[in-house]
């Protein structure tokens, strides 16, 4: 298996902070890494770095680890353009939202998704992000959300099944029955292609009892929870995946204070994945990062990428807004991106660079990663290894 020498880094994130100067970002100044096949090898200053069989000179640039995005909806079909139009010039829109996607993408072909599905991933790629979680939950019935699932399984390991991302519209009158099909019929022909379990647990969507009742028996088929929790206003989500000890809970945005306690409680099992292209996107209130961080909490941050309320694959401009608008540092933005991310998926093998995790990074075109929040809109990245293969 040959190796390459990244030489001649101005900057090189680690999230290990072991190295370097010590803070969680592990940062190394003048620095080095070698990959072996699809792992790193070997990272420290550039006057100690060994031998390899090929090399890449950054000139000075920094290095960061891929981002890793933990929270999508890439299995879709048309477009919402006219309800984003209308939001943002203050007219009322009534085309039905999630429901105008799930039409859409019940009449497409298995191919349209997925060539939707990836220019979306090279898309994302182009801007660094090495790993994916997406969703399905825009079929809504048994043929649909399994045929999402099993495209997305093709493309990532990080699989989950929303069939309860919003009643189904076959389902109207009947929500009880819908939660039937959800936790019988639909997870049995789901489960096979999915790592974790979903639900929108929202007033509109899904209350507590019946989310209890999907993770439950998403759970008993091997699933790994994760939550939709507070998003719209204030309710049960947060507390049931902390009690459910979900991966994380997604949004987070209307918080009490035992919420903010419990997500500090669960800091080693449930992560806040905040999703600021959702507030952007439809002029919400911000979450707010400060508090969680202050409070101890696990904080990652995710594009929540789908083509209703956050239309967007840029993890750097998720980082900027969290800076902004979120009470986060330019290190604490980057580390919730890549490390952060990498906890809501209860991965150790990505969101770091050091020896034994996969060669995912990112080759900015700037000295150091806080300009990622520093220039807003500008596409950094120049270069991107995924799995130790140049892939942009």
């Amino acid at each position: 298996m040959s190796t390459t020498l990244i030489t001649n880094i101005g900057s090189l994130v680690t999230n290990d902070p072991a190295q370097g100067d010590g803070t969680p970002l592990g940062l190394i100044e003048d620095a080095a890494l070698v990959l072996d096949g699809d792992t790193v090898a070997w990272t420290g200053p550039a006057a100690s770095a060994p031998a390899a069989d090929a090399s890449f000179d950054a000139q000075g640039r920094a290095v960061i680890p891929g981002f890793v995005d933990s929270h999508s909806h890439l299995v879709f079909a048309g477009d919402r353009t006219a309800e984003f139009n209308a939001r943002m010039s203050g007219r009322s829109y009534s085309a039905g939202g999630i429901r105008t996607t799930v039409a859409a993408t019940r009449a497409a072909t298995d191919a349209e998704l997925e060539a939707n599905l990836l220019r979306h991933l090279d898309e994302a790629r182009r801007q660094g992000t090495t790993t994916f979680e997406t969703k399905s939950g825009y079929g809504l019935t048994v043929a649909d959300e399994a045929r999402a699932l099993r495209i997305a399984s093709a493309h990532t390991e990080e699989v989950t099944y929303l069939g309860a991302h919003i009643v189904s519209p076959d389902y109207a009158d009947d929500p009880a029955g819908y939660v039937d099909l959800v936790t019988g019929e639909m997870l049995a022909a789901c489960a096979p292609y999915a790592r974790w379990v979903d639900v929108f647990c929202e007033k509109g969507a899904f209350d507590g009892d019946q989310a209890r009742a999907i993770l439950t028996a998403g759970a008993a088929a091997g699933l790994i929870p994760r939550v939709h929790a507070n998003q719209l206003s204030y309710g049960p989500g947060v507390q049931l995946a902390v009690e459910l000890e979900a991966a994380s809970a997604d949004h987070c945005t209307h918080l009490t204070d035992a919420d903010v306690d419990a997500l500090a409680q669960a800091a080693g099992t449930t992560v806040a994945t905040l999703l600021p292209g959702a507030e952007f996107s439809t002029r919400a209130q911000w979450p707010d990062a400060r508090r969680l961080l202050d409070a101890g909490a696990t904080v990652a941050l995710s594009t929540d990428c789908n083509p209703g309320s956050s239309y967007t694959s840029s993890m750097p401009f998720c980082i900027a807004l969290a800076v902004r608008d979120m009470g986060m540092t330019p290190d604490e933005a980057l580390w919730a991106a890549t490390a952060g991310g990498a906890r809501a998926l209860r991965r150790t093998d990505i969101g770091r660079l050091a020896p034994g995790a996969r060669a995912d990074l990112a080759l900015l075109d700037a000295p150091s990663h806080v300009h990622l929040a520093y220039r807003p809109g500008v596409p950094l990245v120049s270069a991107v290894w995924q799995r130790g293969v140049r892939a942009a």
